[in-house]
């Protein structure tokens, strides 16, 4: 039961119904009040035109007790100033909420206090009418009226007020009609309501449900292939579906990069682990067969990797580089006054100095891994110019950094694929004369968390031409 009550099918339909059983309410109670309040307002004018018949009659000069009130065909009181009932309907039997509760009319008082007669004398009828509500019993029937005073000034008989009451048995009649039609409908409307509601969401959801229980498999094989239906409609469930799937694809190609890292991560250990173990074996058996500069070099083969993994799971995890200013151009000059065992020389142009963010031990990283991959692939010689584009703090305002050789160069359709981690395009290669397949890698993932690029073209001379562009001045 908690199940049900907590799907989004059954949340939507109760709120559906909810906020129509509300809207049904304030509806139904403003209808009843209206017509209640209309029916009651045909009912003062039909005791008002009653009372003002009576009240022209007095006015004209008729005692109160020569009205003739038989033809009313509702519940007629004449009441003077001092309260006395002075006539009234013959059938009346008994009043309540007029002028007085009495039924038997006395004789009405003159302004001599003579005898009653017909009077030439002419009164005035007041121009406002006074109602009221309460009940009467003519000729044995009982109901509720609406009562309509007007008053009678000048007469030989003092101030006379007319009290004449309509039926208020339509108006009860049609509210109770209503309301009773209201009870019985508002409930059927209701179900309706929220049945319909049930229905169409159970229909708009039944993807989504499609979606949970793909998600649910896919979860229980762990296979990363599979795919969640997309429907065929343009709404939000299909572009959930469709990000689902673009979230699914992303995470399988990231699981398989991870796989095949591990991978050649194990396999580019194994060499020199291998050849260190081997040559302390040897030495162990022959202390003097131990080649000392062979294993610190494959040492230093091992620390160098391990050092290289270390970094790349640092920037797969999403190391921040920080924001510290550093002088790009000092920092050239530095890495290439320390390399004085390269093969080949290296020739620097540098303009001016350039401000990055960003950390200063990452961006030396790129330029050592970059000028260790030109001399392992140039013939002569090495070049490195920099140069800046825009002011700093400007949108759009770079420094370039290029890095050129004159070997071989990359051919155009290698020119992304030797940013692939563990990729040497000469698979021939000693591995003690190339690297890893790591450095070009490292190097374009630090340049990227800088908010940079990395880029191979083919060199004015011939070789290839590494291009680190960095923004000026700011934070990535």
């Amino acid at each position: 039961m908690r199940r049900v009550l907590g799907s989004v099918r059954a949340r939507a339909a109760l709120a559906a119904t909810l906020v129509v059983a509300v809207a049904l309410l304030a509806a139904g109670t403003a209808v009843l009040l209206a017509l209640r309040s209309n029916l009651t307002e045909q009912a003062g004018s039909a005791a008002d035109s009653g009372a003002h018949r009576v009240a022209t009659s007095l006015a004209t000069g008729t005692a109160p007790g020569a009205l003739d009130l038989d033809d009313e065909d509702q519940p007629v009181q004449v009441v003077d100033d001092d309260g006395r009932l002075v006539a009234a309907s013959e059938d009346l039997e008994r009043i309540s909420g007029a002028g007085t509760d009495a039924v038997k009319p006395v004789r009405a008082r003159t302004d001599d206090d003579g005898d009653d007669h017909g009077g030439d004398d002419s009164g005035k009828v007041s121009d406002s009418t006074d109602y009221s509500e309460g009940s009467a019993t003519v000729d044995g029937d009982s109901a509720d009226y609406r009562f309509a005073a007007v008053e009678v000034e000048d007469t030989a008989y003092g101030t006379l007020t007319v009290y004449a009451g309509a039926p208020l048995s339509a108006q009860q009649s049609a509210v109770s009609t209503a309301l009773t039609s209201m009870l019985i409908g508002f409930p059927v409307l209701l179900v309706v309501v929220g049945g319909v509601t049930w229905l169409v969401t159970r229909r708009a959801l039944r993807p989504v449900e499609g979606i949970r229980a793909e998600m649910a498999a896919i979860t229980a094989s762990q296979d990363l292939a599979r795919r969640v239906p997309e429907p065929g409609t343009h709404d939000e469930v299909a572009r959930l579906a469709r990000t689902t799937n673009e979230t699914l694809a992303a995470l399988e190609d990231s699981v398989e990069r991870q796989r095949r890292f591990v991978a050649d991560a194990s396999h580019e250990l194994r060499s020199p682990i291998a050849s260190l173990r081997t040559q302390l074996e040897v030495g162990a058996a022959h202390p003097g067969l131990l080649d000392v500069g062979g294993a610190v070099e494959d040492t230093v083969r091992l620390q160098e990797l391990a050092a290289d993994l270390l970094l790349l799971a640092r920037l797969d995890a999403g190391e921040k580089p920080g924001g510290a200013e550093v002088d790009l151009a000092a920092l050239v000059r530095e890495e290439l006054s320390q390399r004085t065992g390269d093969r080949h020389p290296i020739t620097a142009e540098i303009t001016g100095g350039a401000q990055v963010a960003g950390s200063r031990s990452q961006l030396a990283r790129v330029l050592g891994n970059l000028l260790d991959n030109a001399q392992r692939h140039a013939r002569t010689g090495v070049q490195v110019a920099m140069s800046s584009k825009g002011a700093a703090g400007a949108a759009g305002s770079r420094v370039v950094l290029t890095v050129a050789d004159d070997g071989d160069g990359v051919p155009e359709g290698e020119r992304e694929r030797i940013f692939e981690r563990f990729v040497r395009l000469d698979d021939a290669r000693s591995r003690d004369g190339g690297g890893a397949g790591l450095g070009l890698a490292i190097a374009r993932d630090v340049a990227a968390r800088h908010g940079g690029t990395l880029t191979v073209r083919a060199a004015p001379g011939g070789g290839a031409l590494f291009e680190l562009g960095l923004p000026l001045g700011r934070c990535p």
